[in-house]
């Protein structure tokens, strides 16, 4: 009975560990342009916070400042092959500025509410050819300065692959019906992000990407293209910090935008 008794308390000791390493590798949203197609563990909750992000955008008449602080993802598994999400902005200030006339207009506010459901299609753990689809709605709920001021809705297709050890191919076409300039209706917009993501070493991975998106608001069409640069580190198997730069390629597109963030595991 003792030597039966020893065996058991050996043989738990043994699983304890082994069950605590089945986590999958930290896959956070951020800090890229596109969508991973990884899954959030079973049961577990991924919170991904940015904690500074600006944008810059101007034109011969006006020059446009925008300042996120709070942005808020949170992923939560409802099972081994899916994951649902809320994103929210806690605070959001604009400022604009007549380059001609030298007037300045401050606006500032809460961000609109985020709602999505991600299911992998194959490799939910994000590993070799890994592929999902992503719905999602965004609800009014922000001010006139970073709220839209109607409903949203779109779809994702998160697609990566491994192309070489340590080295992966990432693409996120996506299709929405994004709101019109004017708050009130909804247009066609579209687009994909495609990067290269490098793993550097164990804890610090680095990603280039081209963003090209489509937008065929009533008051205008254009192609937005972002390059955008990012880095992040993640010390512990639950944590990561990160940054990322982004840089307007043409016309329609933000001149610049930097951003800071981190992301934790519980």
């Amino acid at each position: 009975m003792r030597h039966a008794l020893l065996t058991l308390l050996l043989g738990a000791s043994a699983v304890v560990p082994a069950n605590a390493q089945e986590l999958r590798d930290l896959c956070p949203s951020r800090p890229g342009l596109g969508t991973p197609p990884c899954i959030v563990d079973n049961g577990h909750v991924l919170a991904e916070v940015a904690l500074g992000d600006w944008t810059r955008e101007k034109d011969e008449a006006t020059r446009s400042d925008t300042l996120l602080a709070g942005d808020v993802l949170l992923r939560y598994g409802v099972d081994a092959q899916s994951e649902v999400q809320l994103g929210w902005t806690a605070y959001g200030r604009q400022r604009d500025k007549d380059r001609s006339k030298r007037l300045v207009d401050r606006s500032s506010g809460i961000g609109d509410v985020t709602l999505a459901y991600k299911r992998s299609l194959s490799r939910p753990v994000g590993s070799g050819l890994s592929t999902a689809i992503q719905p999602f709605v965004t609800i009014p709920a922000g001010g006139a300065a970073i709220g839209a001021g109607d409903w949203s809705a779109g779809l994702i297709l998160p697609v990566s692959a491994e192309i070489l050890q340590g080295v992966s191919l990432q693409l996120s076409p996506e299709i929405d019906a994004a709101v019109d300039e004017d708050r009130d209706g909804r247009h066609l917009a579209y687009g994909t992000v495609i990067g290269i993501g490098v793993d550097v070493s164990d804890s610090i991975n680095a990603a280039l990407e081209l963003s090209a998106f489509r937008d065929e608001d009533p008051s205008g069409h254009g192609t937005e293209m972002l390059l955008a640069g990012s880095l992040a580190w993640q010390p512990s198997d639950a944590w990561q910090i990160d940054a990322g730069s982004a840089f307007g390629m043409n016309a329609y597109s933000p001149d610049a935008r930097l951003y800071i963030g981190v992301a934790r595991r519980f």
